[in-house]
């Protein structure tokens, strides 16, 4: 009898057990058929041209430069020019005392003018017969010697005229009024302002898509985001097998003279263009294990997409296969989201007002 009493209560404690487990598992079956849609925002894919952009980022240079020197010692009498002022090739900048020199050259032309007189009676004499081969030929040695004594007499009296030697501006003035200088010392600095150049160090798998002449958008941030328009002037034909870069050389013609050398640029080379390409926010493809995809939505559920992408600009890139102009591509939510999730688009009232505010428009 105890036996049987045992055996009821067992029983009834297996069947209470079993029920309590199918109540369990109901209610989470319950929770998952009660999981909310996952808020999301979409839009449609745009068409447009992209571009293909090589951006860096480089100083402005001068194309050329060159500091004057001096090539006579002395004191400097009178400076003509400053910093900021244009100067031409040859101008004289400054000048320096040549007295010495002066009086150097009067000595020498005094000389040279007195072996003239007698290398010309000698020549009358050569005629004659009254002067051997070798003796006139000796005067005539002495004369082109003393002649060039008297050039380089000359030349260095001109070396008191501080000259520019190229054109420019003088960015900088390294002596003052009064400075005695010696041979080989910097007077100034000239620095040529047209065209202005900026040199682009570019990795070597790049090498294939760049080349003269293709346009490059410079914007400088000193300038609050004037853009400028140029080309490429120049590719190097090597590889610095040290870097692993070629370079590439940028002119820049700036007539209103607002670019300065030293500036930071930041420039875009456009490379190749792709019409009406179909596009989508860059934001909106999800990586995987090395695929591309997006998320788009029908009849509320997230359908994944596997594209493949092309150029990339702007926040967007281009979609060269795997997904339709119509399709309702998800922007904002699609991370973390899951295949066939259920999902509410928020933004569909927004795209419905847009869509009727243009049809009124028309």
């Amino acid at each position: 009898m105890k036996l049987y009493r045992i055996g009821c209560v067992v029983l009834a404690g297996f069947f209470l057990l079993s029920a309590c487990g199918a109540g369990e598992e109901a209610e989470e079956q319950d929770e998952e058929d009660e999981t909310p849609p996952v808020p999301v925002e979409v839009s449609q894919p745009v068409r447009g041209d992209i571009y293909a952009v090589y951006s860096g980022t480089a100083p402005i240079e001068a194309f050329a430069e060159a500091d004057v020197i001096a090539k006579v010692e002395g004191e400097i009498r009178e400076l003509l020019v400053e910093e900021g002022d244009e100067v031409t090739k040859n101008q004289v900048l400054a000048r320096l005392d040549g007295d010495r020199l002066r009086l150097e050259l009067n000595e020498s032309r005094a000389r040279l003018q007195k072996l003239q007189r007698d290398f010309e009676r000698n020549e009358d004499l050569k005629e004659k017969g009254l002067i051997s081969e070798g003796d006139f030929e000796k005067i005539q040695y002495d004369l082109e010697a003393l002649q060039a004594s008297y050039n380089l007499a000359s030349l260095e009296l001109d070396y008191t005229q501080i000259r520019a030697p190229i054109d420019g501006v003088v960015s900088e003035r390294y002596v003052r009024l009064g400075n005695t200088i010696n041979v080989g010392e910097p007077l100034f600095r000239v620095t040529s302002l047209d065209p202005l150049v900026t040199y682009l160090h570019v990795p070597e798998r790049e090498y294939r898509q760049l080349s003269p002449g293709q346009p490059v958008a410079i914007d400088i941030d000193a300038l609050s985001g004037q853009r400028t328009i140029a080309e490429v002037t120049r590719v190097s034909p090597i590889v610095d097998p040290e870097t692993g870069t070629f370079k590439i050389t940028v002119e820049i013609s700036d007539e209103e003279r607002r670019i300065k050398p030293g500036m930071f640029a930041r420039l875009s080379i456009v490379y190749d263009r792709h019409a009406n390409a179909l596009q989508v926010p860059r934001s909106a493809i999800v990586e995987d294990a090395g695929e591309s995809s997006v998320f788009v939505v029908e009849d509320n559920i997230a359908i994944r997409k596997f594209v493949e992408t092309g150029f990339s600009e702007k926040g967007m890139i281009e979609i060269t296969a795997g997904l339709d102009d119509n399709d309702a591509v998800i922007t904002v939510g699609q991370v973390g989201l899951k295949a066939d999730a259920s999902v509410t688009v928020i933004n569909a009232a927004d795209d419905d007002s847009e869509a009727a505010v243009a049809e009124g428009d028309d």
